[in-house]
C-alpha cells in the first residue's frame, strides 16, 4: 500500500512546482480547521497550557494558524522527496554563516540544537551544503519500511549521514575525514521521564532529551543553537547561536537549559510555527522528581568531572 501510494500519488505531485502545490496547501488548510480538524483536542489542549495568559478566542487563532503553516509544511515534504539542491538552495539562507566557517577552520566537531519549528526538514536535506562541517544526523526507523528508507534517501541525498541512535558512537568515531556536525531536535518527548533532564518550558513542568548535553560533554563539541525565521511562503533564515565551544567548562544542566530557552524564546515570538500537533507533554512528571534531580547531577558530574 505503501509503495503504491508513493508511486501513483505522492512521487508525481513532489514533481510539480511548489507554487501548484501551495494551492493544494490552501485547501487542505481549510479542511484541517473547518472540516476534519487533525488533533484538534491535543493541539488546543497544548496551546492553552502553554499560554494561558491568552483569551480562548487567541488561542483558537494560533491553532488556525499552525493548521495554515503544518498544511504547507506538508506540501514541501511532498516537495522534498525531489527538490533540487539550486532550489533549496534559494529558500534556506543562513544569516551568519561565518559562526559555523570559524569553528570548521578551528577543527570543532559542532551539535546544531533545535527543534520542530517551521521547516526542519528542509534543513535536514540542506545541512550538508549549507555548512562547511559534514552533516549527521540521529534518528530511529520508521514503522514503515518502505518510508523509512524513502525518507532517509531524500535525508541523504545531498550529503547528510543519517545513523541510528544505538549506532551514532561507532559512526562518530570511524569518521576522520573533517569535522562534522550533528542535527538534534530537542523537543521530541523523551521515551522515559526518569533519563530526562526536567524544566519548566511553555509554563509546564517539562522532560528534555538529554542527548545534546551528554554527548556535548562525552566528545568535547561546540553547540550551536539555529533558530528559523519565515520570511515569506516556502522561505527560511537560519541564524546561529553558540551556547558553548567549551561543554566541559559549564554546569550540569546548562547546556539543556540555555537550547531550552532560546527554543522557548523563538516559539512565544511566533506560536504558530511550532509543531503544537505532537503530544509533547505525555510524561508524567516523577512523584521523586528532586530525588531524581539529585542522582542524574551526581552520575553527570561522576562521569564527565573526573577531576
Amino acid at each position: 500500500m505503501a509503495r503504491t501510494g508513493y508511486y501513483l500519488f505522492v512521487y508525481p505531485l513532489s514533481k510539480l512546482p511548489l507554487s501548484i502545490l501551495y494551492l493544494f496547501s490552501s485547501f487542505f488548510a481549510v479542511i484541517l480547521i473547518y472540516v476534519f480538524p487533525y488533533r484538534k483536542k491535543v493541539i488546543l489542549n497544548n496551546i492553552e497550557r502553554s499560554f494561558p495568559d491568552l483569551t480562548v478566542r487567541q488561542q483558537k487563532q494560533v491553532a488556525r494558524d499552525f493548521y495554515k503553516h503544518f498544511a504547507d509544511l506538508l506540501v514541501e515534504g511532498v516537495k522534498n522527496l525531489t527538490i533540487s539542491k539550486k532550489e533549496l538552495q534559494k529558500r534556506m539562507i543562513v544569516k551568519n554563516p561565518e559562526l559555523m566557517q570559524k569553528l570548521f577552520e578551528n577543527e570543532k566537531n559542532v551539535i546544531l540544537v533545535s527543534g520542530h519549528y517551521n521547516n526542519w526538514e528542509w534543513l535536514i536535506s540542506a545541512q550538508n551544503f549549507l555548512f562547511p562541517h559534514q552533516a549527521f544526523g540521529i534518528g530511529m526507523p520508521m514503522t514503515s519500511k518502505f518510508w523509512d528508507k524513502k525518507v532517509n534517501e531524500q535525508r541523504e541525498h545531498f550529503g547528510m549521514k543519517v545513523v541510528h541512535a544505538k549506532n551514532y558512537k561507532a559512526a562518530f568515531e570511524a569518521f576522520k575525514e573533517k569535522p562534522f556536525a550533528v542535527l538534534n531536535l530537542s523537543d521530541q518527548a523523551p521515551p522515559d521521564a526518569e533519563k530526562s533532564y526536567w524544566t519548566n518550558f511553555l509554563n509546564q513542568p517539562t522532560p528534555v532529551l538529554f542527548g545534546t548535553e551528554f554527548m556535548a560533554n562525552e566528545y568535547n563539541f561546540a553547540v550551536v543553537f539555529f533558530s528559523t525565521k519565515k520570511i515569506k511562503r516556502g522561505y527560511y533564515e537560519f541564524e546561529l547561536q553558540t551556547i558553548t565551544e567549551n561543554p566541559k567548562a559549564l554546569n550540569y544542566g546548562e547546556i539543556s537549559e540555555m537550547h531550552t530557552r532560546l527554543l522557548e524564546q523563538e516559539i512565544k515570538s511566533k506560536p504558530e510555527y511550532w509543531l503544537w500537533s505532537h503530544k509533547r507533554w505525555k510524561r508524567a512528571v516523577p512523584d521523586n522528581l528532586e530525588e531524581l534531580k539529585q542522582k542524574q547531577k551526581e552520575l553527570f558530574y561522576k562521569r564527565f568531572r573526573k577531576s
